[in-house]
């Protein structure tokens, strides 16, 4: 597994260092995360980790006086990254940048739910875009189901069912024939920006 290219400045670890310090677990570390990735709705995330809890695979990055662990499946969406803290009036603020957390990358052992939202997020949402609309995938169960939740133009348009079903569900599963079937748990009732009503 490739080293991923994670900045952390010198006053974010002088932060990370302090906070760490002050934990009551010796050993304590850093697990750092991306939540939704390739998604425009990636959230990076930095938790602690206690001596023994990190995972097998993850990617361990030694800082001076600490140490941080880099879930696995998050190295290629952390490529380029940066942690930085900044003081200020209140105390101070950790910053976290990373450029390619929200773009979707398809690699060869990619999940079901990787493929799903590579699939949403370079075919299916570009087209509903010309509506105002989106959808995201909201979960996906453990007999293949995806949930899904449509947003902006979608929400609310009484053509909904025949986007879900003559556009997006079919898509999905002629291209991903794993997936067992696609639901959408939008709430239609608010029509406030619906494309049709």
């Amino acid at each position: 597994m490739t080293q991923p290219v994670i900045t952390v400045t010198e006053s974010a670890q002088a932060y990370l260092r302090d906070l760490l310090e002050k934990q009551s677990s010796p050993g304590i570390a850093v697990r750092i995360f991306v939540e939704r990735p390739g998604t425009p709705h990636a959230e990076c995330c930095m938790a602690y980790c206690p001596e023994g809890e990190q995972e097998a695979d993850d990617v361990r990055l030694e800082f001076e006086g600490f140490h941080a662990f880099i879930e696995a499946a998050s190295v290629r969406y952390l490529e380029d990254a940066s942690i930085d803290f900044k003081k200020d009036s209140m105390g101070g603020q950790l910053t976290f940048r990373a450029p390619k957390s929200r773009v979707p990358d398809l690699h060869e052992d990619a999940s079901l739910e990787e493929r799903i939202n590579y699939i949403l997020y370079t075919e299916i949402n570009p087209n509903l875009a010309s509506h105002g609309g989106n959808v995201q995938l909201l979960e996906l169960t453990e007999d293949n189901v995806a949930v899904l939740e449509f947003g902006g133009g979608c929400q609310g348009c009484s053509a909904v069912d025949m986007t879900l079903k003559s556009g997006v569900e079919r898509t999905l599963k002629e291209r991903l024939p794993e997936l067992t079937a696609v639901r959408d748990k939008t709430d239609h009732s608010v029509t406030d920006n619906a494309y049709y009503r």
